[in-house]
């Protein structure tokens, strides 16, 4: 069996999905309740591959909201991460993908130093981020929608805004090896990252996101956008690709001309229907099909029988895992996201 570790938008949101996950009398209750409510198993379903081959899955809401980070709930944060895994692995779950802010909050805080939880010791194989399948999935969709909007790859620039975080710096390896794009613009807030960033790739531009997204053919955005920073539709290039990989996805509210498009990045589309609930819920177009690539990568390790944390620590994602990985999700129906917001 595998495993989804995961979350919603924000304590709106959660009271008012609470009924149709099955937890009713959360629905009417405030922040301080849900700082303490423990994880829930809520949903439990079948995925079928296009090999014919079937696994079951579960899905556990975390109850940690994006909230308790800007309240400085930090513990209660670590808290919610450690008892949703923990719930996992008292399930006997073989692997489990931690979603949205699971996996940032595990690498960021260092939560692989708090292996026992209560009577349960974490056994850190049991859990993936996720994170090579959506950096695939991005790279994928950078091609294969550049392609459809008429920008040529070796001609193009291309602008990875959170670039030395797990997923960016995959992305920009990807970007450097098995694609001829033009030029790489390196977005981040640490200067000693990107310049490690820099020297390992051998190039790329180290530039404030002011500065480079006027001259990006394609930005892809793995980090959050800072608050109160706008932009200016004119200052883009027409065409420009944006590829939203952040969490909630809010790109496609900012713009509005017909030459620049918003690709919900990390999202994939699986072959057969899926009956469960939670994608319906974070409002999927498609919620029996489409999922986060970070949940699917739980599933091709599944399918595959690779029960290992296949993603795991920060900046440790290769291309050749990428491709491996990557070669699964083909195998067992799965497809980029290409549906312009």
């Amino acid at each position: 069996m595998f495993g989804l570790i995961g979350h919603l938008t924000n304590l709106e949101h959660a009271q008012k999905e609470a009924h149709k996950l099955g937890y009713s009398e959360y629905a009417n209750e405030g922040f301080e309740f849900w700082c303490s409510a423990p994880p829930i198993l809520v949903d439990e379903f079948q995925v079928k591959s296009v090999t014919g081959a079937t696994i079951e899955g579960c899905y556990i809401e975390s109850c940690f909201l994006p909230e308790m980070l800007n309240s400085r709930r930090i513990k209660t944060a670590i808290r919610k991460i450690l008892n949703a895994m923990a719930l996992a692995q008292k399930h006997n779950i073989n692997i489990t993908a931690l979603g949205g802010f699971s996996s940032i909050i595990f690498e960021e805080f260092n939560l692989k130093e708090n292996k026992q939880v209560r009577n349960v010791e974490l056994e850190f194989e049991r859990f993936t981020t996720g994170n090579t399948h959506t950096a695939y999935i991005i790279c994928r969709q950078v091609e294969q929608a550049s392609a459809q909007l008429g920008i040529d790859l070796s001609k193009a620039t291309v602008a990875v805004c959170g670039a030395t975080g797990d997923i960016g710096s995959a992305v920009c390896r990807w970007l450097n090896q098995k694609t001829d794009v033009a030029d790489l613009l390196l977005i981040a807030r640490n200067r000693e990252r990107l310049e490690l960033l820099q020297s390992d790739l051998g190039r790329g531009k180290i530039m404030g996101l002011e500065e480079a997204l006027p001259l990006a053919d394609i930005v892809v955005w793995v980090a959050s956008m800072p608050r109160g920073v706008e932009i200016n539709n004119e200052t883009l290039k027409k065409p420009c690709l944006l590829i939203d990989g952040g969490y909630p996805k809010n790109l496609g509210t900012k713009f509005n001309h017909p030459d620049i498009k918003v690709l919900n990045g990390g999202i994939v589309e699986h072959s057969l229907n899926i009956d469960w609930k939670i994608m319906e819920i974070v409002n999927m177009d498609i919620p029996g099909r489409q999922m986060f690539a970070c949940f699917a990568e739980a599933m091709l390790l599944e399918f595959e029988k690779w029960h290992t944390n296949f993603s795991w620590g920060r900046n440790q994602i290769s291309v050749e895992k990428m491709e491996q990985i990557g070669e699964a999700s083909v195998k067992h129906g799965f497809k980029p996201l290409l549906t312009f917001s």
